[in-house]
């Protein structure tokens, strides 16, 4: 349990509806503590208030009780300082825009003239771009890139905000399970600097490299990730699960990364294909 006193995020008792009043509530009776070091992954099945979650440790929704602090402000007001990169970035690969003017959007809170940015952001976006390994790719466009370094610019474009704290939504949804290692390792090392939050469907995933597990269907419940199961999981979906072991040599297994975590859990947990569960959600 993370200390008040050091939390990036405390969240108390939150329960959150979306209209008409008298609605099932999206989320009842949530609390979270976030320290600075987390890695902490949150898994649910659609509609169980994952992303509304997170919108609400960004601020853009407000719950009717309960608390919400993040760096010990308002989520609002401390929304610049939140990286954020959701499931759907609606970024056109076919706009003529190079991969660093898309990693400067992530200055806009910072820039006094709008699009027209200073010579400092233009360093803090190439930065952000080294820190993803993405800087030598700094003039090329989107439409040239594959999934898993398009991916990486996000990232980079959330960093480049000087982000104390990272929120990702299904990171890994159509990243090729071989260029997810890379992905993995350098989500590794940002969480040497700041906490990181990731949405996911992917269990396997999140039990393997992540440390702590929140289970959210409404009511929300925190595991360390070697105490992720079947039988856990089960309860949270109300439905059975049904496991599917991937060999090595399948181009669907998980690759692990370069941090030690084992993978094992795969026999017990399956992988993306398992949870099955879609990728959407409230």
């Amino acid at each position: 349990m993370t200390n008040t006193l050091e939390a990036v995020v405390q969240i108390e008792h939150v329960f959150f509806g979306y209209p008409p009043p008298g609605s099932e509530p999206v989320l009842e009776d949530v609390s979270l503590s976030i320290g600075p070091h987390d890695f902490l992954g949150i898994i649910g099945p659609n509609g169980g208030g994952k992303t509304t979650l997170l919108k609400i440790i960004l601020g853009l929704l407000a719950p009717q009780r309960g608390t919400v602090r993040v760096l010990g402000r308002a989520p609002a007001e401390v929304r610049p300082r939140i990286g954020y990169v959701p499931q759907h970035a609606r970024i056109d690969p076919g706009v003529p825009a190079s991969v660093l003017d898309v990693v400067l959007t992530g200055r806009l809170a910072r820039s006094a003239w709008g699009f027209h940015y200073a010579r400092q952001h233009t360093e803090a976006a190439l930065a952000a771009l080294a820190q993803t390994q993405m800087e030598s790719m700094a003039r090329r466009t989107l439409a040239t890139l594959s999934g898993g370094q398009r991916q990486r610019v996000l990232i980079a474009r959330a960093l480049a905000s000087d982000a104390e704290l990272l929120l990702l939504d299904e990171p890994t949804a159509g990243v090729d399970p071989h260029m997810e290692q890379g992905l993995t390792d350098l989500l590794h090392r940002l969480n040497q600097r700041l906490p990181i939050v990731i949405v996911s469907h992917d269990v396997s995933f999140v039990s393997t490299h992540l440390q702590r597990i929140a289970c959210l269907n409404r009511r929300l419940n925190c595991h360390a990730a070697h105490e992720i199961s079947r039988e856990v999981i089960a309860e949270m979906y109300h439905a059975p699960i049904r496991a599917v072991e991937h060999q090595h040599e399948c181009p669907l297994s998980d690759p692990g990364c370069h941090q030690g975590c084992m993978h094992g859990k795969d026999e017990a947990l399956g992988t993306r294909e398992d949870s099955g569960f879609g990728s959407g959600g409230a």
